[in-house]
């Protein structure tokens, strides 16, 4: 979890976020999803050679917080900590998530900010007091119109229910503080018509687009029934409602009001990851708050869809919620990386099942890549005692594979660097690795082995070293998505006193052929992927 000294002087970095994720419960696999596809991003960036930002944290303010640490016995304060310290943080541990920051809503170095953020606006004319009444979810944190409310059955007969949780909206009344975003309607729509790319995919663009035509509202930035969150600076009768205070994490981790310098080479996000059903708050309210004080906008917002089981929506309040220690405990932590990744498109909803996710590792982890690998170490083992042969046979066979490494390689950059695109460009390496099985499988170097002739040893060695070539691009492409395995099969290939560490491969290099070098010492390891148990 520490800093990985991406963060240099000069130019801007590459900067990536997820949500701050909310504290009222451990972490599910939906929470994984998002971090797992912005460490696989950032880290890809890195092998570009690019200096990279990787933000991740906590929400630890607002009702739901405080409602949740009540009724387990704790301060609110006390129950963040605790969950923040043996949850959230262990978790990204344990799934090899390098984020350069873990910001929390409760540190000093966001709340004051977030007040001065806030005081500016009122300075600038932006927010007014006034009084507001309507439903509002507390599971949410937001207020609800009457529109997307579903009617209750049931035990909730009779009840208006929020259409994400399924639970009932409570009526608030209170005298609140607003931001003028109704005014920022416009605005929002020219900045879309602009940058086209600003939000994906298109069918959260679309969504977005036609809520923001139909005309905005004010928005309550306060709250006066409780008071876990951040003081209003004018009036600490109010706290700053939670959402205003949690998506100026943004800001306040790289400096915001505190280094200068700092903020101007990080800020703004590239790249906001997001869930979709927070779409409106990053997309509406947070560029209209930085549009309010002057500040510039982000790159792009990036929704994920929802992961599904059994056809529901995976969270702890409709009790699908699975954690992902479950499934590395069975999988691996590489195996569950490259799963989520690989088999659900990102932007969309996709459906998770544990007999899928044993077909897919026995076929492609085990099968295709683990075999492969475990193969060509075993004969370069058994033909030339460890050290990988010279390639002295160069033929056609051996030019199609250097042609669909180089493909490979131009796909998968493209798609996972700036598509994001993580299940097309894993694809593209997967299809890579097909072909080298197939090209063994045609060159058939156990039979050329047998063959102690001159001309058939020169083509056994070159079988092997086209083989073996081929994996040190592939420990190069998939190391990003499976950091572990993809270092083991560096070990195994002998690449690093000849090449360096693989962290220093360049992306863009790995389809550059014959960097193994002759000589190099290959071992036979444990299998990268092992069968799995029932």
């Amino acid at each position: 979890m520490a800093a990985t000294g991406s963060e240099q002087t000069g130019s801007k970095a590459y900067y990536v976020t997820t949500p701050i994720y909310y504290v009222n419960d451990a972490p599910h696999l939906g929470h994984a999803y998002t971090t797992v596809a912005g460490d696989v991003l950032t880290r890809w960036h890195r092998q570009r050679g690019e200096k990279v930002w990787y933000l991740t944290g906590t929400d630890e303010h607002g009702q739901k917080i405080m409602r949740t640490a009540d009724a387990h016995g704790v301060s609110p304060q006390e129950w963040c900590d605790k969950l923040v310290e043996e949850a959230w943080k262990p978790l990204w541990e344990h799934l090899d998530i390098r984020n350069d920051d873990f910001i929390r809503t409760t540190e000093k170095r966001h709340t004051e900010r977030v007040r001065e953020f806030v005081q500016d606006l009122y300075d600038k004319g932006e927010i007014y007091q006034g009084g507001y009444e309507g439903p509002y979810c507390v599971g949410c944190e937001e207020y609800k119109t009457y529109g997307e409310l579903l009617d209750g059955e049931g035990d909730f007969e009779g009840q208006k229910l929020c259409p994400i949780h399924r639970a009932p909206v409570e009526m608030l009344q209170e005298e609140n503080y607003f931001f003028k975003l109704s005014e920022y309607g416009p605005k929002l729509l020219e900045h879309y018509e602009r940058n086209p790319g600003f939000i994906q995919p298109e069918s959260a663009r679309n969504e977005i687009v036609n809520f923001v035509r139909q005309g905005l509202e004010d928005l309550s930035i306060s709250r006066s029934t409780f008071d876990w969150g951040v003081k209003v600076p004018w009036d600490d009768k109010h706290v700053i409602y939670v959402w205003i205070d949690a998506l100026l994490n943004y800001a306040t981790a790289v400096g915001y009001g505190a280094d200068q310098e700092r903020f101007e080479r990080t800020f703004p996000a590239d790249v906001h990851l997001v869930g979709k059903d927070i779409l409106r708050f990053h997309t509406v309210i947070w560029p209209a708050m930085l549009m309010a004080n002057g500040l510039p906008l982000p790159g792009k917002i990036v929704a994920n869809g929802w992961l599904m089981v059994g056809g529901e929506k995976m969270s702890k309040s409709n009790l699908t919620g699975i954690s992902p220690q479950q499934l590395t405990e069975h999988f691996g932590v590489d195996a569950y990386r490259w799963y989520f990744m690989r088999a659900i498109a990102f932007g969309q909803d996709g459906s998770f099942s544990w007999e899928d996710f044993s077909a897919r590792y026995t076929s492609e982890l085990a099968n295709d890549y683990g075999n492969l690998a475990s193969r060509v170490a075993a004969m370069v083992g058994k033909y030339f005692g460890g050290a990988l042969p010279e390639a002295t046979a160069h033929g056609e066979a051996e030019q199609a594979v250097v042609d669909g490494l180089a493909k490979a390689v131009a796909t998968a950059d493209e798609r996972i660097g700036d598509e994001l695109d993580f299940s097309g460009g894993i694809a593209a390496v997967f299809d890579f690795i097909k072909q080298v099985n197939g090209y063994l499988t045609e060159q058939e170097p156990w039979k050329v082995a047998k063959d102690k002739s001159d001309e058939a040893q020169a083509r056994l060695a070159t079988i092997l070293y086209t083989a073996a070539e081929s994996l040190r691009a592939c420990a190069v492409l998939l190391s990003a998505i499976m950091p572990e395995s993809s270092a083991k099969l560096w070990d195994s290939l002998g690449a690093e006193p000849h090449l360096g560490p693989l962290a220093d491969q360049p992306v863009g290099d790995a389809a550059r052929w014959g960097q193994l070098p002759a000589g190099a010492t290959v071992t036979k390891g444990a299998a990268l992927f092992p069968r799995l148990e029932d």
